[in-house]
């Protein structure tokens, strides 16, 4: 089934604020809430759609995408992920965690956490986010590519999959939070008893505390490790662009939410063609006689090679457009020219035949003087051409 849009989702329109997301995803999780709608799975579901469509769009970087390149911006090969039907493949534990606080309790808890009176939910630990470089061909970009990259990276302990403890035993609830996570203090201050929540500093926000570590990873849950990490890359991508796989950063400790991984794309330069936006330009040099007589030159585009005609009396600086051969848009609507720029090669010396038969021609009606040529010069025709 095609994902709704996130905006319709909350019920906002694009320039909505910050604010107005905030209050929206809030009315929508209070009405879809699990504790409110016990065993209803379309419940569930959309409380977790709404907690997906807050996640990118109170985040800026991903709301620019979002509205730049919509889901496909999101979740092409696991751009922004989509597993469990949430970003990032979170769980409803992960949503609470996350989002908790819009419901003014520790993490929204049970539904009585949403006036601050539920019992609260173990914080989730997350691990960072990871950084590389991924350098694309031009026909990589025009026709996009899956890359698998090696990436050296913090993963989870396989001695203990990640819990840090050496086995199920090895916990024991922590004495100062009593498994809440958090711990409550009432500060006096000028403007009276203020009563703050914050995570429980004994056990970090978790909850329990280890009381037999993992030998191999002395307790963290992660160890120094590598993972190949397959990433489709859609047609269309740009120089500079940046695109998330969710879920594959660094893991974090003790089984939490791995971090992301950000992929910046580098364009390596083609030897024959020049990216312009969406469009392609070639230089085509041809000899005076193929643009005194007219030929038939073949040019390269991305894939192959194409052949078109040069006109009879065609002039320096005549621009050819070959529709849609350049790159496509990345949202998959619409796609570039490939603009054939001409040029006319003179020869900087002549052998004795070549300069007889030139003399001749010298001498010859259309060859006495240039005419003066009445058209726009090429600057003004190049601009013509592309308004």
């Amino acid at each position: 089934m095609a994902k709704r849009d996130y905006y319709e989702v909350l019920g906002v329109d694009k320039n909505a604020s910050a604010d107005e997301i905030k209050k929206a995803y809030r009315k929508a999780a209070l009405k879809y809430h699990p504790d409110k709608n016990p065993g209803n799975k379309e419940a569930e579901e959309k409380f977790k759609e709404a907690a997906e469509a807050y996640d990118v769009l109170s985040n800026p970087d991903k709301k620019a995408r979002y509205d730049q390149f919509g889901h496909e911006g999101m979740n092409a090969g696991g751009f922004g992920g989509s597993g469990g039907g949430f970003s990032g493949g979170f769980s409803m534990e992960d949503i609470f965690s996350n989002f908790g606080d819009i419901f003014g309790g520790h993490f929204g808890g049970g539904f009585s956490g949403f006036g601050g009176g539920g019992s609260g939910r173990a914080r989730v630990n997350r691990g960072s986010d990871l950084r590389i470089k991924v350098k694309l061909t031009l026909k990589e970009v025009v026709n996009g590519t899956t890359k698998k990259l090696k990436i050296n990276k913090q993963i989870a302990c396989d001695q203990c999959g990640g819990t840090g403890a050496k086995d199920k035993n090895a916990y024991t609830t922590c004495s100062t939070c009593h498994g809440s996570g958090y711990v409550t203090q009432v500060v006096n201050t000028f403007f009276g008893r203020t009563q703050t929540t914050q995570p429980c500093p004994t056990c970090h926000g978790e909850g329990k505390v280890i009381t037999s570590p993992c030998p191999k990873c002395n307790g963290e849950g992660i160890v120094r490790g590598e993972e190949v990490i397959e990433i489709r890359i859609p047609a269309g991508v740009g120089e500079g662009m940046q695109l998330t796989v969710s879920g594959k950063g660094n893991a974090a400790r003790h089984g939490g939410i791995n971090g992301d991984l950000l992929v910046l794309i580098e364009e390596e330069p083609d030897k024959n063609l020049i990216r312009d936006g969406n469009d392609l330009i070639y230089n085509l040099n041809i000899t005076i006689p193929q643009a005194v007589l007219g030929a038939s030159v073949e040019i390269p585009t991305v894939d192959a090679k194409a052949k078109i005609k040069i006109e009879p009396g065609t002039q320096a600086g005549k621009v050819l457009r070959l529709r849609g051969k350049g790159i496509p848009e990345v949202n998959g609507h619409g796609r570039g020219d490939l603009l054939v720029v001409v040029n006319i090669h003179v020869p900087t010396s002549v052998n004795s035949t070549e300069k007889q038969l030139l003399e001749q021609l010298a001498g010859n009606e259309h060859f006495k003087q240039a005419e003066q040529n009445r058209d726009a010069n090429i600057f003004d025709r190049m601009r013509s051409f592309f308004r």
